[in-house]
């Protein structure tokens, strides 16, 4: 009888480490490794070396990391998604694609089954279980962490100490790290605790705003269609622009986020993220909708942005009500071309100049000077037949008052 074949959403780190070793063990299968490569640094490096030594018969890597930008990211920041008003999402938007590419894998390998280093109370969870279940509904899903016998980090580190596994955790310093092109996830450790101001050395790739340079530094984003194209006036492929981009926003001190957030599960959590190329987009293209979209577009699209980010955080992102939504939001990008010009200084991102051939902004109709286009007169039409369904409600009232009285 062939061996039942799994295949692991596979980082290298702690749980992912420890869960080749303990599910060869538990099922006798043969394991596979699934890395997806979107952007992470030195996790990469030595992965299928580790991922053999630990257990796996094959470690697969695939380089994902333009599909993540332009099919993935790219979506989200037309979308101006942003969690809870604040965090871009960057590891949220890669789990949908991470499940596509286990997805795909296991059809090729012939495998029974997937598994995943998500936690029971974590959001990842419902984003790898939901787009599997999504895209091959008959695919069995295997969450160790949800069933195995380990009851802290200590426990895994024991663990993978006794069975030679590789980690580069250690007690001293428990820091979570989840990594992307368009950010980083910090959790665990002293940061569990709410009123503890994060340790320097948890942040991996900004400046501190206090050690920023004392010289702001300019930047100029070009975006066609709401995608951005180029960076101060040179037109970069998606990889490049968000690499400089995390450089110069890293340097500068800009993109870091101390945030108390609601998981998918219903509790709270205490997150630190790190996202400098994302924080400039997002300003950047907020910016130019400003500019361009009219009024009750924009007003619109901020509801569809809040309603986008919540799909997305909650792990729905192959849904109908997603694909519906993005299909508006495309629609408001058809005009959304054009430059914006950002200061970066210790932290802070300060508009200079935004610019388009779509801007809706009339200096002659804006302008208080002797160059006013705007037809003042007209207002006051305006004002009456525009405040008359409130003037009409306040005389009814005042008339029911007086008869019951009467």
């Amino acid at each position: 009888m062939a061996k039942k074949k799994i295949v692991v959403a596979y980082s290298g780190g702690l749980d992912t480490s420890v869960m080749v070793k303990w599910l060869n063990d538990k099922y006798d299968a043969e394991i596979i490794t699934a890395t997806g490569n979107l952007g992470q640094r030195s996790e990469l490096e030595g992965l299928e070396e580790k991922a053999l030594k630990t257990g796996a018969v094959k470690a697969v890597i695939k380089d994902l990391r333009e599909e993540f930008l332009t099919e993935y990211v790219w979506k989200a920041l037309k979308a101006g998604a942003l969690y809870e008003g604040v965090y871009p999402m960057a590891c949220a938007i890669g789990r949908p694609l991470l499940a596509k590419m286990l997805v795909d894998i296991a059809r090729q390998e012939g495998a029974d089954a997937v598994s995943h280093g998500c936690t029971g109370k974590g959001n990842d969870q419902v984003r790898m279980e939901v787009g599997v279940q999504t895209l091959c509904p008959g695919l069995e899903i295997i969450a160790p962490l949800r069933d195995w016998e380990f009851k802290s980090r200590e426990e895994e580190i024991d663990y993978a100490i006794k069975n030679n596994i590789p980690v580069k955790v250690t007690k001293s310093s428990p820091y979570s790290i989840d990594e992307n092109l368009f950010g980083i996830a910090i959790e665990c450790g002293v940061l569990e605790d709410p009123t503890v101001a994060p340790p320097e050395d948890a942040y991996q790739i900004t400046t501190s705003p206090k050690n920023a340079p004392e010289t702001p530094e300019a930047v100029t984003i070009t975006f066609e269609k709401g995608v951005p194209v180029a960076l101060n006036g040179q037109k970069l492929g998606a990889i490049e622009l968000v690499e400089k981009l995390n450089l110069i926003g890293g340097r500068n001190g800009a993109g870091r986020m101390d945030q108390i957030e609601n998981r998918v599960v219903g509790i709270k959590s205490r997150e630190i993220y790190e996202a400098p190329a994302a924080v400039i987009l997002h300003k950047a293209h907020n910016e130019l909708e400003k500019l361009i979209l009219d009024k009750e577009t924009f007003r619109y699209k901020q509801d569809v942005a809040n309603r986008v980010a919540n799909l997305i955080y909650d792990g729905l992102w192959f849904s109908p009500l997603f694909d519906a939504l993005m299909a508006f939001v495309d629609s408001t990008q058809e005009t959304l071309s054009g430059d914006v010009k950002l200061e970066l200084y210790k932290g802070g991102i300060k508009v200079l100049s935004r610019s388009s051939n779509y801007s809706l902004y009339s200096v002659e109709l804006a302008t208080y000077t002797d160059q006013d286009q705007f037809d003042h007169k007209s207002s006051g039409g305006f004002m009456k037949i525009y405040g008359l369904p409130y003037k009409t409600l306040t005389q009814v009232k005042q008339s029911a008052s007086k008869k019951e009285v009467a």
